[in-house]
């Protein structure tokens, strides 16, 4: 068991220890048949976390909508098909325009939802019980049309809200640089001690997002955990305590710096800052805006969440694997011709599935094959490659007996296969394309295969109708050897699996669903394995949705023309006073 968070405070832990505490966050967070992982005894719907944050007081920049029927380079950029967004394209010019494509197709509203009295959004980006703890914030110098400093994106308005305006000269150099925050209150809220788990994964998926949508404008986009978490928080706010009032409990209110990504194209490369230049852009910086409330009645406390994420803060150097795999072909599938931009604005998480529909072995494999890691977009913005494996739980597959089947992303030879093999007798699925590893473990029929799944993924229906469900297993021992903060990285790496699952099922007109809530260990029991040197990270689900009529679909941005403002001007210094005036009197009109 993790110690109590006084125990931990005390210094000089040593790596080994830390190490050893996040196994035991691991551990302890697990759903077991006999328990569920610590959370929450009831929850107050009416009163959960806000699923939106503002900053009063601070500019606001109403930034234009993704419309691939826009003339020029850009909505050509919008109306690439999505099998060919990994491939070079020539990069669109970095300016507002192609900004608010870009911040749109990723962490934005892509509808409303409404059934009866409740009315709910839908995003771009997934997450894990559509609570959203993922905060994206820019850091901008030289960007055509935008103000040196550094923005808050505001999803519910589609809006970049000036939170610092540098003074001067920044002693940046010119590009534009994305950075992910998580509000881990919004999922603690309903998760509890699994948290921090579900943060990470959202993480992940948003920098999957992110990816996707920075290849189909022709950008690259870079992550860089190598920047410390602290200079971070400092640059992006953070710290600024007063800044995030809280009435009764601070963590509630307050934001994990999670990663910065560097954007590149014609306009500057995709290098990140310098630390002194971002400590001393931001110390010089004319802050603006105090941050909306998120929880003012909080019922419980996790303060396990918060030692997890601070054990778990060390930067990580730069050491990305060379994968060598080429980008696989496009192929002939049941979705070829899907634009990333429809797909990424339709983009749906499926509540029920039809459990008597079957997927055809050509789209099932090329799901497969799609899911092999490159070094082409979306992976490349991982800052490193673990040989996360697949536990296939096959239900309805043309030519595919239902069954479990192990898919190995890596070398087979040196990854989980050689684990499971010591333990089942596996056979190797025939015909298949050159490089993908697929052998069966075990051949159940559909009724026992369909209890197994059910059981094994916390009693939920949707794993036992879908057409396929998977576990997505990492080495586990291997990568915390390396850093405490590899933690986060296997999770993210996870939650990225999750996306492209997400795209994929979604062009071939089927849709998918992430699984937080599985039983660990009885996963483990099913394969084989006795120790902790391989562990599952996520699961997800993809079949035929079953669509719910009675909820209604209400378009995302529908009376947004209300909140326009003008945008911050990028030539001279703007005049101080008047710019503190400004602040203190609130959002202008």
């Amino acid at each position: 068991m993790l110690p109590e968070s006084s125990d931990m405070q005390e210094g000089g832990q040593a790596a080994a220890d830390a190490r050893d505490l996040v196994k035991a966050y691991h551990h302890r967070t697990k759903h077991r048949f006999e328990r569920y992982a610590a959370g929450p005894e009831t929850l107050d719907w009416d009163e959960q976390p806000a699923a939106f944050r503002h900053f009063e007081g601070a500019q606001r920049i109403l930034l234009p909508l993704a419309d691939a029927s826009l003339p020029g380079a850009l909505g050509a950029a919008l109306s690439r098909p999505f099998g060919s967004v990994a491939l070079p394209h020539p990069p669109v010019k970095v300016d507002l325009a192609s900004i608010g494509a870009f911040l749109h197709l990723t962490l934005g509203i892509t509808a409303w939802k409404r059934f009866g009295p409740d009315r709910w959004a839908v995003r771009a980006n997934p997450s894990s019980g559509n609570l959203h703890p993922a905060e994206a914030y820019l850091i901008s110098a030289g960007v055509a049309g935008l103000a040196d400093g550094v923005y808050h994106y505001d999803p519910e308005h589609h809006m970049l809200e000036c939170r610092a305006r540098y003074i001067g000269q920044s002693g940046l150099a010119p590009g534009l640089h994305i950075a992910l925050a998580s509000v881990m209150w919004r999922e603690a809220w309903k998760y509890g001690e699994r948290a921090f788990r579900y943060c990470q994964l959202d993480t992940g998926h948003a920098m999957g997002a992110l990816r996707y949508a920075a290849a189909a404008l022709g950008w690259q986009l870079v992550a860089h955990p190598e920047i410390d978490q602290d200079v971070l928080g400092t640059a992006l706010g953070l710290d600024r305590l007063q800044d995030f009032p809280a009435r009764r409990i601070q963590e509630t209110e307050l934001e994990e710096t999670e990663i910065l990504m560097c954007l590149g194209s014609a306009d500057f490369p995709a290098q990140p800052p310098e630390a002194r230049a971002l400590l001393a852009a931001s110390s010089g910086a004319l802050w603006m805006g105090q941050a909306s409330a998120i929880d003012l009645h909080p019922m419980y406390r996790w303060p396990v969440i918060g030692e997890i994420a601070r054990l778990t803060r060390d930067a990580m150097p730069q050491a990305r694997r060379q994968i060598g795999l080429p980008l696989p072909h496009p192929g002939a599938c049941s979705g070829e011709g899907a634009t990333f931009a429809s797909l990424a604005l339709t983009r749906r998480s499926a509540q029920h599935f039809d459990p008597a529909s079957q997927m055809s072995r050509q789209d099932f494999l090329h799901i497969m094959g799609r899911l092999m890691p490159t070094d082409f977009a979306p992976w490349d913005v991982l800052p490193a490659i673990w040989d996360m494996d697949l536990v296939v739980f096959v239900h309805r597959v043309e030519t595919l007996g239902s069954g479990v089947y192990l898919l190995s992303r890596g070398e087979p030879a040196n990854g989980l296969r050689r684990r499971i093999e010591t333990h089942h007798v596996l056979s190797p699925v025939p015909g298949l394309p050159p490089g993908l590893h697929l052998a069966r473990i075990e051949a159940l029929e559909a009724p026992a295969l369909q209890r197994l799944a059910r059981s094994l993924h916390c009693h939920q229906d949707i794993a036992a109708h879908a057409h396929f469900a998977l576990g997505m297993l990492c080495p586990f021992e291997d990568a915390l050897g390396a850093s405490p903060a590899a933690y986060r990285e296997l999770h993210r790496q996870a939650g990225l699996l999750g996306q492209v699952l997400y795209l994929e099922a979604e062009a071939l007109g089927l849709r998918g669903t992430g699984i937080g809530c599985y039983f660990d260990d009885a996963v483990h029991e099913l394969l084989g394995l006795e120790d902790s040197a391989w562990q599952s990270m996520y699961h997800f689900t993809v079949g035929k949705p079953r669509v719910d009529a009675r909820i209604e679909t209400l378009a995302a941005y529908a009376e947004r023309a209300e909140y326009a403002t003008a945008p911050l001007p990028a030539g001279e210094a703007d005049n101080l006073a008047g710019m503190a005036t400004l602040s203190a009197q609130g959002d202008p009109s």
